[in-house]
């Protein structure tokens, strides 16, 4: 049996993008596991603590809080969550320019566990798919090429922080729809959500046979 972690970030639930790709991946992915079981991380719905970090990381320097014990336990939590999976997806939509302060709170919690960052990581090797959803276009040639500093930076964590073998859907112009001024980007918007839609399957599909045959 076959372990998915899902850690969804987007604020909305209805129309978000980031979510329904990476609902795309995971029917891909169940449809290869059916018996496999997929836990759930909402730091969209359910954010975590800003505090935590900062509290974990004065205590390394001698300044202990009183809630120390709980920052440490959620700490420990979060570590033995990704460690435990054997895939993960991540679904992060781009929020002015970058992630949003709830992805990297759980980002610099899962950066406290020396295991996962001097390694030999306990996850290096195994994959991660990312959906991601880009309100704009950051393609190059587009007008904003080099404005998304979220997705260089989630491929450096998970890809070369945690050796992780990183795959990404993403999904450009999703905001064409409601912005004034980028009614003539539409069509592109559907264009490319579709084609991110079908990555994500793929990503999805390929994912669960690889856990597969390393199964066998």
């Amino acid at each position: 049996m076959t372990t998915l972690l899902r850690v969804d970030a987007s604020l909305r639930l209805d129309g978000s993008v980031s979510r329904a790709l990476a609902d795309s991946a995971e029917a891909a992915w169940k449809a290869e596991h059916p018996d496999g079981v997929v836990v759930r991380r909402d730091l969209g719905q359910y954010p975590l603590p800003a505090t935590a970090w900062p509290t974990l990381v004065a205590a390394k320097f001698g300044t202990e809080s009183a809630d120390l014990a709980e920052a440490r336990a959620l700490a420990e939590e979060l570590a033995a969550e990704i460690k435990n999976a054997d895939a993960v997806l991540l679904a992060v939509p781009l929020y002015n320019f970058g992630i949003a302060q709830h992805v990297k709170a759980w980002i610099d919690l899962l950066l406290i566990d020396p295991e996962l960052v001097y390694g030999p990581s306990p996850i290096a090797g195994r994959p991660a798919i990312l959906t991601l959803a880009r309100g704009g276009g950051y393609s190059p040639g587009a007008p904003k090429h080099g404005w998304d500093h979220a997705t260089p930076y989630l491929e450096r964590i998970f890809g070369d922080v945690f050796g992780m073998n990183v795959r990404i859907a993403a999904a450009e112009l999703t905001l064409a729809s409601v912005t004034p001024g980028m009614e003539q980007l539409i069509d592109a918007s559907k264009v490319s959500e579709a084609e991110a839609h079908a990555a994500a399957e793929k990503h999805g599909t390929v994912v669960a046979r690889e856990l597969t045959a390393n199964a066998a």
